[in-house]
Order: structure tokens, then C-alpha cells, then sequence
């Protein structure tokens, strides 16, 4: 297989024209009135649809990593397998993610950091078409620049496996961990306003069950 994995969702998810794109993506960020009064966080959950769908709130995420960007210089990227069936966490064989905006390194060091965890496997498969990860790459590249990427994919995961790895690669300030997730699909307003509420608690209660 190719070193480099090429982007499946260009043209389809967001724009596949680096200029358009670029200033997509700082549009939505600029429109994030009032995140720089957030305190920068070390971890981000962001949502991974189309960008005329979740560009809005997927920018106001990353704007508040505006005053603490030039400190990032790795991120870990989790986000949750649609497209191949398997069991535990997927990082990739390919050394290189391309974007329109151009490649990103993959960090070998935390490749190899957790290849030897038994919920971690290495497979291309799992990476060549998922777009919950790559939709994340465009605005991470606008706003930090340079940065090395470890891409991992979730498959039939428990929590205590996804956390285990995570707190394997949590590192210092130069590292930020990205969950990608729509958290839920097909409920009504209501239903998914009241889900996201319990979902907030139990992140900031350290609650998860």
C-alpha cells in the first residue's frame, strides 16, 4: 500500500480547492464570537458531517485553541470507524495524510508508543475512507500550521481500551487529543438537547457511567 493516504471526502464534505477551503475553514473559525474567554482546553469534541452542516460548531471548537496554537505541535485524532467492522483501535500503515492544504506527517513515535497494546492494531483498511478523522485535518492545519498526527480510528472499543490508550499519548502542552464525534444522529431537537446535557455532566463530573 501507498505511504501516503490520500483524502476520500475532498470535494464531497468540504471543499477541494485550497483557497476555498482555507477560507471556509477561517470563516467559521472568525465567526466564533466570545471563545477566546474560554480557558484553551487539552481535548476537544468535535462533530465530523459535511461542513454546511457542522463547519459552525466544529469552528467554534477549534477557536479556542487560538492563544495556545503555537504551542501545539502534535495531535491525536479519535474518531469512530463507519465504514469497516473490527475489533479495538486502528492507527494506519501510511506515513503521510494528504489534504488539499497539504500532507501531515503521521508521529511514528506515538505510533510505536502503542502498537504493542493489545487493543491496537495497524491497518489501512480502516483509514482509507473514513471521514470522521479527515474532516478534522483542514482545520487543524489552518490553525496550527505544522504538526505531526496520530490518526487512530475506534472500532468495537470499550471505554476503559479508548482511555487507556489515551492517557498512553496524552503527553504535555505540545500535544492535543481531538475526539471526533456527532455524538447523536436521527433525534429530535429536544431529545438531543437533553442527551448533550447528560453527555456534558458526565465529562465535567468525571462521571462517565
Amino acid at each position: 500500500m501507498s505511504n501516503i493516504r490520500i483524502p476520500a471526502v475532498a470535494g464531497q464534505f468540504y471543499a477541494d480547492d485550497a483557497a476555498e477551503l482555507t477560507s471556509d475553514v477561517r470563516r467559521y473559525i472568525d465567526a466564533a464570537v466570545g471563545q477566546n474567554a474560554f480557558t484553551a482546553p487539552k481535548m476537544l469534541i468535535v462533530p465530523h458531517a459535511g461542513y454546511v452542516y457542522s463547519g459552525a460548531v466544529a469552528g467554534a471548537a477549534y477557536a479556542t485553541l487560538k492563544q495556545i496554537a503555537d504551542k501545539i505541535t502534535k495531535v491525536v485524532l479519535f474518531g469512530p470507524s463507519h465504514r469497516i467492522a473490527f475489533r479495538g483501535l486502528a492507527v494506519p500503515m501510511a506515513t503521510t495524510f494528504e489534504t488539499p492544504l497539504g500532507p501531515i506527517p503521521i508521529d511514528q513515535d506515538s505510533i510505536a508508543a502503542i502498537s504493542d497494546m493489545p487493543q491496537v492494531t495497524q491497518r489501512d483498511d480502516a483509514h482509507a475512507e473514513e471521514h470522521s478523522l479527515e474532516v478534522q485535518l483542514p482545520f487543524l492545519q489552518t490553525l496550527l500550521g505544522a504538526f505531526e498526527l496520530t490518526p487512530i480510528v475506534v472500532g468495537d472499543a470499550s471505554g476503559q481500551d479508548v482511555a487507556a490508550v489515551i492517557e498512553h499519548l496524552w503527553g504535555g502542552a505540545e500535544t492535543l487529543i481531538v475526539i471526533s464525534s456527532d455524538l447523536s444522529h436521527y433525534l429530535d431537537h429536544g431529545a438531543a438537547q437533553r442527551l448533550d446535557a447528560e453527555t456534558a455532566a458526565a465529562i465535567e463530573t468525571l462521571h462517565p457511567e
